[in-house]
């Protein structure tokens, strides 16, 4: 079977990430967590100094976009985690800081240029399984799979929260659902790349279900696909 393009978009903290993984370590695909990127290129400027006041120096982070390197690893366990210019900084991309400032610095065109690129680059052979915002609309069009993913404001802020509190942060759950919202409104209103749903994605509203019924989901979604590719092959 031709080895296909996977794509997973959808609103903040809707268990993306997890599904995605999940997929790929059944299937022998290879995760690209895009979010993870923007989030590295968040601590970049953060970092350097280029946001304060929730304002974005775009002319000095835009000087040292070709600095930021992004790739990925895998630790002992087999987890993915995120390296910005040689240094593992999963953790640290993760928290309150970064999530308050990742929206705003996602929305900038060169950024998103940039990262396009990349992400075309780490998917040109086919056989990933690629997640994020624009995944379906922008990046790769022509994915033979398009998944859009969404959930409640207050379900997905719930479950950021509780992420948040397993990595020892005290996060006020106001402040987390409040952070939901306005990446929400950014992430749909940006003049570059706005999250939508691509005409041809099937939707999954995961609200209520468990992570195994959200596993077996993307799994037959994935069968389907693969059983339509051997048939025309």
């Amino acid at each position: 079977m031709k080895k296909i393009i996977i794509a997973i978009d959808g609103h903040s903290s809707c268990g993306k990430s997890t599904m995605a993984k999940t997929l790929a370590a059944k299937t022998g695909y290879t995760y690209i967590d895009t979010g993870a990127m923007y989030r590295a290129v968040t601590l970049y400027a953060l970092r350097r100094g280029f946001i304060h006041d929730n304002t974005i120096d775009e002319e000095s982070l835009r000087k040292e976009i070709n600095n930021i390197k992004i790739t990925f690893g895998k630790d002992s366990d087999g987890r993915q985690y995120t390296i910005l210019n040689g240094e593992n900084v999963e953790n640290e991309i993760r928290g309150m800081e970064v999530s308050n400032s990742v929206s705003p610095i996602s929305a900038i065109g060169f950024v998103r240029e940039a990262m396009t690129v990349e992400q075309r680059r780490m998917g040109a052979e086919g056989a990933i399984i690629m997640d994020g915002r624009d995944i379906g609309t922008t990046v790769f069009p022509d994915a033979e799979l398009k998944i859009f993913i969404t959930a409640s404001e207050e379900i997905r802020a719930r479950r950021r929260y509780d992420e948040l509190v397993q990595k020892g942060e005290q996060p006020k759950f106001e402040d987390v659902l409040k952070n939901v919202r306005e990446r929400d409104y950014i992430d749909s209103h940006r003049s570059v790349s706005p999250l939508r749903k691509a005409d041809d994605a099937i939707v999954l509203d995961n609200s209520h279900m468990t992570f195994e019924e959200q596993n077996e989901w993307l799994m037959n979604r994935y069968l389907e696909i693969k059983s339509a590719n051997e048939d025309r092959d």
